[in-house]
């Protein structure tokens, strides 16, 4: 895997932190990479702003905050609006498509959206969309081996959430395989106002 920059941002309850740390530690325990992580959110305990910035690479790792991320992971309105931007040209972007309008946004950037709250709900726990979300990063980016990140999962949520976190990771990396292969569709190609 080649040096990747990687913001995931949203708010306090929606598992960012846990995201980056899954995706880390499958970067870097079970592929062998080399993965930082940096963290930030808002004094509130759920519902304040709540950001990661993850970098991972196939060699040692000399500066642990992103600059231009090749990828941007939204859950939230505010997130957008405050992270978008830094988005490199060319990037991808990966939003909650039930809870962020892309709009303004510049450049040839790739655009996924993912009903990740919804498709955890039709689990029975909302709870676990940062799940949901990391298996359609896993599908679409494919910057991770899916077994890697699987193993990831399983190895980062208590053991009695354990069968529900994976379940809910296969549930958006089958939205992200679809995603791929034409249906469901582009962010482009639901009416969103890509600019």
């Amino acid at each position: 895997m080649r040096l990747t920059e990687i913001r995931i941002a949203g708010f306090g309850g929606q598992g960012v932190i846990l995201s980056a740390i899954v995706l880390g530690k499958a970067a870097s325990i079970y592929e062998k990479g080399f993965a930082t992580m940096t963290q930030n959110f808002g004094p509130e305990a759920r519902g304040g702003a709540c950001s990661a910035q993850l970098v991972v690479s196939d060699s040692p790792v000399l500066y642990p905050y992103t600059t231009h991320p090749d990828i941007v992971v939204i859950m939230s309105q505010e997130a957008y609006n405050r992270f978008a931007h830094e988005l490199k040209p060319g990037g991808i972007l990966i939003i909650e498509e039930d809870l962020v309008r892309v709009a303004d946004l510049k450049g040839d950037a790739k655009v996924y959206a993912v009903p990740a709250t919804r498709l955890a709900e039709e689990l029975g726990k909302r709870m676990v969309l940062n799940s949901v979300m990391v298996g359609f990063f896993t599908a679409v980016t494919k910057l991770l081996d899916s077994e890697s990140v699987r193993k990831a999962v399983a190895d980062s949520v208590p053991p009695n959430f354990r069968d529900l976190n994976l379940k809910a990771f296969e549930k958006g990396f089958e939205y992200g395989v679809n995603a791929q292969a034409g249906s469901p569709p582009e962010l482009e190609e639901v009416g969103y106002a890509k600019e």
